[in-house]
């Protein structure tokens, strides 16, 4: 009797917390492209690539690192349509005892999850999702009796909880917020650096057909798709904005410039979203930036 772990396509970590107690000589892992997840809204056709090519990837990390895995792709003849019938196949199939996912983030699957362990008549266990700094008690605690829920009060709460750019009790700099000096336009002689762009593998490659065949009404193209697939990318993807565009994005973070779609900003909201990389190592790669003397506190 075994454990099943299913890997949603927005945990792509081996530090997600569903896999923690997973024994690699008994247990097995589950990734699926499901109709019922990729077309529950009509996605943008990148957003689909991006999760079906980092999801497929993530897999082989998965099984380098001595997991047992399956895979389920979208055009899989015996694909059932949705995460619940997987799991349901899965179970049966490889006599599973119990199953553990971690929280899904989206409300309209988690209440799905919830349901679960009566409907397979198996112990489900749901683990915190440990994507996030804070959890969801966190932000429970901090609004308790609060008439207005402002991000800007919550972020320094979060700042002074994990001593992020502060001097002792106050904020590095001598204030929370610098939003008065990031709202320069672009000088007509400033040229923004190129985004850091990927050439598209043979995985990515077979993804982007999928997509442009099974999901063409949906909005978009493919022609052009350059994103990170895996953590090594994403985090040169960090690395690069640290170098290239941190220093210059507090300053011009707010400019729209005609043909210029990326500008100075990171672009890494994705990859963290996916666990391609956590909100901590962005957060420390900008503090040392700062404290080396390679961007001002405006844009950090």
């Amino acid at each position: 009797m075994s454990t099943l772990c299913l890997i949603l396509g927005d945990q792509l970590s081996l530090n997600t917390s569903s896999l923690t107690d997973i024994n690699k000589k008994t247990d097995h892992v589950l990734l699926a492209e499901v109709r019922s997840e990729a077309s529950y809204v009509k996605h943008h056709k990148q957003k689909i690539a991006f999760v079906f090519s980092a999801m497929r990837h993530f897999a082989q990390t998965l099984v380098d690192a001595g997991y047992s895995v399956s895979y389920v792709k979208y055009d899989d003849k015996n694909n059932r349509g949705s995460l619940f019938e997987e799991v349901k196949h899965v179970s049966s199939k490889l006599n599973i005892a119990a199953l553990v996912l971690a929280k899904p983030a989206e409300y309209r699957l988690s209440t799905e999850v919830d349901t679960w362990s009566d409907s397979l008549d198996l112990p489900v266990t749901i683990t915190p999702d440990n994507r996030f700094m804070a959890s969801e008690d966190d932000f429970v605690k901090w609004a308790d009796g609060k008439k207005q829920f402002r991000m800007e009060f919550f972020y320094r709460e979060m700042r002074k909880r994990f001593n992020i750019l502060m001097d002792d009790k106050q904020p590095v700099g001598g204030k929370w917020n610098f939003d008065a000096d990031n709202r320069q336009k672009l000088p007509a002689d400033f040229t923004p650096p190129a985004p850091t762009t990927f050439t598209p593998d043979s995985i990515t490659e077979s993804v982007i057909s999928l997509v442009n065949k099974e999901f063409n009404e949906h909005f978009g193209d493919l022609d052009n798709f350059h994103y990170a697939v895996n953590r090594e990318q994403a985090l040169h993807v960090l690395d690069e904005f640290i170098e290239l565009r941190l220093a210059e994005f507090g300053t011009y973070q707010d400019a729209m410039v005609q043909d210029e779609a990326w500008m100075y900003h990171s672009h890494v909201s994705f990859y963290i979203n996916v666990g391609l990389i956590t909100p901590e190592e962005a957060i420390s790669a900008a503090q040392k930036a700062y404290y080396d003397g390679n961007a001002p506190i405006s844009s950090v």
